[in-house]
């Protein structure tokens, strides 16, 4: 063992003793194994375009069959593994548990970090630097280590848990989890309700989300007369395009002013960003600067709130942004589900007409933890699948006092984050799996 090490592991003991972690159940020697755990996991290269899945995989399955869990592995893909986790209830019959989280990350660039984005370095204040590490490698080992935690203490479910761990979320979900529930193998679960990522809090208060805004992707494309560059027309193509983005930008400022007002959430209003634009005419070394282009064309991302309608915003495209008459056609794709099987907006209730919900409180609040204002995720999860069937589904991530670091570079998570994370899980999993009430069957 290196000097390195004893020093670094006697920083990580003064941390816990500091911090209180180890006032929250575990022996030391518990925590230094769940946070290596958490660091082998961390170190699996699973970044696209090319995650190494299989690693993934193997190395969950492997912490899975030392707890005692049940293991299924799915191809709806090939190439693109799901793991599901089980442990039985002592009432199969009642609806069950559904613990979700993604095997895959975005990129990194590991130009920007001040530690390899895939080393899982802890550093002495005990943040672990790693790609995933928020988003969301951790709750998947937080799970594991509150099913180890309750099945060594006896603890016995009256429903059955399963936890499963999915591809692709990153790049949409249509080769994981939008197939995975609709799948006979996802309908003979009878899941009552699901736990999916949330994101960090950078107060002391956790954050719960009850909802995903909808994602839509719009192209704009603009055509007009060519010509000399010198000439003056009116309603060229690359004109009509710049009107369009003048139009955009106007109610993005309208919809940014109710935020910055505090009259409505980040998560709540609709965002239209520009994604790229395409016009001109090529050359080797640039574009031909005398020419007007026939031809231009503008992408945006477009993200609904999802009680927001489509219609009306469809309405504003046609009458403002891309009217017929200024020889402008658009594009406006759905990106997902909108409603659930009902035709619902894909809201999860938070309210008493939720039973789930008052004991996902209650159990936060046994855990010793805050819990924020509901609210909407700003971006986009595999809870939205599970919404679309009807199923009860918070977005939740135990990571208090914590940057928002998801995507970002030089993403951590410290490690008594991580541990208190595993404590509250043990709390959410006993309490959601002892839950008398048939309620969704």
């Amino acid at each position: 063992m290196s000097l390195t090490t004893v020093a670094g592991d006697l920083i990580f003991l003064l941390l816990l003793f500091s911090s209180g972690a180890v006032g929250i159940g575990f022996s030391l020697e518990d925590e230094k194994a769940q946070i290596d755990r958490f660091q082998q996991y961390l170190r699996i290269q699973t970044a696209h375009p090319n995650p190494d899945y299989a690693g993934a995989v193997s190395f969950l399955s492997s912490q899975a069959r030392s707890i005692g869990l049940k293991i299924l592995t799915l191809e709806f893909t090939p190439g693109k593994p799901l793991l599901l986790l089980s442990w039985a209830g002592t009432d199969p019959s009642l609806p069950s548990i559904l613990l979700n989280s993604h095997l895959d990350s975005v990129p990194a660039d590991s130009s920007h970090w001040i530690h390899p984005p895939f080393s899982a370095y802890r550093d002495s204040d005990g943040r672990i630097f790693a790609r995933g590490a928020q988003d969301d490698k951790s709750i998947a080992i937080q799970y594991l280590e509150a099913l180890r935690n309750l099945k060594g203490r006896g603890f016995s479910p009256l429903r059955s848990i399963h936890v499963s761990l999915v591809p692709d979320e990153e790049i949409g979900g249509a080769d994981g989890n939008e197939k995975f529930v609709a799948s006979q193998e996802f309908r003979m679960l009878n899941v009552g309700f699901v736990l999916d990522e949330g994101q960090a809090s950078p107060t002391d208060e956790f954050r719960v989300f009850y909802a995903d805004r909808l994602p839509w992707s719009l192209i704009v494309n603009a055509v007009g007369a060519p010509g000399h560059g010198s000439k003056m027309y009116d309603g060229s193509a690359a004109e009509n395009l710049m009107e369009c983005v003048e139009a955009i930008v106007r109610f993005r400022d309208s919809q940014f002013d109710l935020v910055k007002a505090g009259i409505r959430a980040g998560s709540e209003v609709i965002s239209v960003n520009p994604v790229y634009l395409k016009a001109g005419t090529p050359t080797p070394t640039g574009f031909v600067m005398n020419v007007q282009p026939s031809e231009a064309e503008a992408g945006f991302d477009v993200r609904l709130p999802p009680t927001e309608s489509i219609d009306v915003l469809r309405k504003r495209i046609n009458e403002e942004w891309a009217p017929i008459s200024r020889n402008m056609t658009y594009q406006l794709t759905q990106k997902g589900p909108s409603r659930d099987v009902t035709g619902r907006p894909l809201v999860t209730p938070t309210n008493a007409s939720n039973p789930w919900w008052s004991v996902f409180k209650q159990a936060i609040s046994a855990s010793g933890g805050k819990l924020g204002k509901p609210e909407i995720l700003s971006s986009t999860t595999d809870a939205r699948f599970m919404r679309q069937m009807g199923i009860p589904t918070l977005g939740f991530s135990p990571m208090a006092n914590t940057p928002v670091l998801l995507h970002d570079h030089n993403e951590f998570l410290k490690d008594t984050v991580f541990l208190n994370g595993i404590k509250v899980y043990e709390n959410l999993i006993s309490a959601l799996s002892s839950f008398h009430s048939d309620v969704g069957v």
